[in-house]
């Protein structure tokens, strides 16, 4: 039986992702940092960082970082969960920022992509509520709805701030 680490936990979350890094895990996410940081990084090394529960060594946050960035770079849909989960500890909301000028087109389709995102959230709240308990793995569930939903409504908030620019730029021309 294996253990299974938990998205909700920064340290865990890291770990997760970093078994998941394309090409090969840790393995793969070792030579990336190597290369990036034109150092050797050993894979026993990095493994000894990265998995929860060992005390002999440690990520700083600059290896945070550069991991996370490494995982965004590789396109993993999953590459901030660590930074979310330690932002969720400290009571705050990570919400990724839109994309500078990035249109979401209709603002009518914005309102209905919103919704939806804000029903994923009740839809995974009662799912995890039927039986009267939410797990551990539920709460993973919920969470992360929460903030893709938050997310959704940041960027229709900077879609609604660039339009209203636009029209201001547009009255003042």
């Amino acid at each position: 039986m294996s253990y299974e680490y938990s998205d909700a936990d920064q340290h865990e979350a890291l770990y997760n992702v970093a078994r998941r890094y394309p090409g090969g895990g840790i393995v793969a996410l070792a030579a990336a940092l190597s290369q990036r940081l034109a150092k050797r990084i050993t894979v026993p090394v990095l493994r000894n960082k990265l998995r929860p529960g060992i005390n002999t060594h440690h990520i700083t946050f600059e290896d945070l970082s550069l991991i996370i960035e490494l995982c965004q770079e590789a396109n993993m849909p999953d590459a901030t969960m660590p930074l979310e989960a330690l932002c969720w500890r400290h009571g705050l909301v990570p919400v990724a920022l839109p994309r500078a000028g990035e249109d979401l087109g209709d603002p009518a389709q914005a309102v209905i992509r919103v919704m939806k995102e804000i029903g994923d959230v009740a839809t995974a709240v009662t799912k995890a509520a039927d039986d009267g308990v939410i797990t551990e793995a539920e709460l993973d569930d919920i969470e992360r709805e929460f903030i893709e939903a938050q997310a959704a409504i940041a960027a229709w908030r900077a879609d609604i701030q660039r339009r209203a620019e636009k029209s201001r730029r547009k009255a003042s021309a």
